[in-house]
């Protein structure tokens, strides 16, 4: 029995040493290039996803629409595209950052899937509204208003659906977004 509780305090006290110990004297990734720590992607993408589930919005208050849809493309070219790239083309950032940022123009999943289309609306508007811990997504929450974080989201949603020219040009790169208009007051309504 004083073996059994030797080993336990041993380790309650080692175990705890070793990591101090290798966080400061050895090698932890902390660069971009650096592999992941085991099991870093399971340890932040459950508690990611059931958060999400539990309080995101699952009825966009505004329409999917042209209108939408043409707002939610300027607000891409000027906030998302640098890290997100455009149509047909990824962005240079990208390769760079860890985690590495979804392409949102480009087919994945057997071509049938576009960037996060197969997401809900809700999911992606609130990673737009929050950001995501550790992974450079920043929170838009004092940057955009409520329709704007829609407007994208919406827009995201339907990427693997035909859009207008208009949109297309604009998500293309082709067409430079309008200058920003004056920030709307930020007005949380849900």
């Amino acid at each position: 029995m004083g073996r059994f509780l030797l080993g336990i305090v041993l380790g309650v006290i080692l175990v705890p040493l070793c990591v101090m110990a290798w966080l400061r004297y050895g090698h932890p990734p902390v660069a971009v290039s650096d592999p992941p720590l085991p099991m870093e992607k399971w340890i932040t993408h459950i508690p990611l996803h059931v958060r999400i589930d539990r309080q995101m919005v699952k009825t966009p208050p505004i329409q999917a629409d042209g209108e939408a849809f043409l707002a939610g493309a300027q607000i891409y070219s000027q906030d998302c595209a640098g890290c997100h790239g455009f149509y047909g083309k990824p962005s240079l950032l990208a390769p760079h950052m860890f985690p590495f940022p979804t392409q949102l123009w480009e087919a994945h999943h057997n071509g049938k899937v576009v960037g996060v289309s197969d997401d809900p609306p809700g999911v992606t508007a609130w990673k737009v509204d929050n950001g995501i811990r550790l992974s450079g997504m920043p929170s838009f929450k004092n940057v955009l208003n409520d329709t704007q974080i829609w407007q994208v989201s919406l827009l995201l949603a339907n990427a693997a659906k035909p859009l207008p020219p208009a949109v297309l040009a604009i998500v293309s790169g082709e067409t430079p977004a309008p200058a920003p208009a004056a920030p709307a007051k930020k007005g949380k309504k849900r």
